[in-house]
């Protein structure tokens, strides 16, 4: 009997997640970095922005996170968009990462997408 597989979670930016975006797909499996602006108990639902835009997290399943409010945090999860284009992601996973240089997370992400886009281009084998 075949398991179904979890995909890992393709790192993003917030400013990716927008509707022209390749990266804005209905179940697509993504990774957030973002700071903690507002945690709602009752409905498990958190806010995290960066660079100016914002993302809902359903934060239901991450039972032993706490939330404090200015932290940053990393979620993995699956991307649900509403009609309105409003967008949540389904966090299976969730860690505090303070302490990390958001401006040197960005650098970095923005080299690994270079590298990655020549690999394509040129293949060696």
């Amino acid at each position: 009997m075949a398991t179904p597989s979890i995909k890992s979670g393709q790192l993003v930016t917030l400013q990716d997640l927008h509707p022209s975006s390749s990266f804005f797909e209905e179940g697509a499996s993504l990774r957030v970095t973002g700071k903690l602006q507002e945690y709602t108990v009752e409905t498990a639902i958190a806010v995290i922005a960066d660079g100016g835009a914002t993302l809902k997290i359903d934060a239901q399943h991450l039972r032993d996170l706490s939330f404090r409010a200015g932290s940053i945090y990393q979620f993995i999860g699956e991307l649900h968009i509403q009609p309105d284009n409003e967008t949540v992601l389904q966090a299976r996973v969730g860690r505090n990462v303070d302490g990390i240089d958001l401006n040197l997370y960005h650098q970095s992400l923005q080299l690994l997408r270079q590298f990655q886009a020549e690999q394509m281009k040129n293949p060696t084998t």
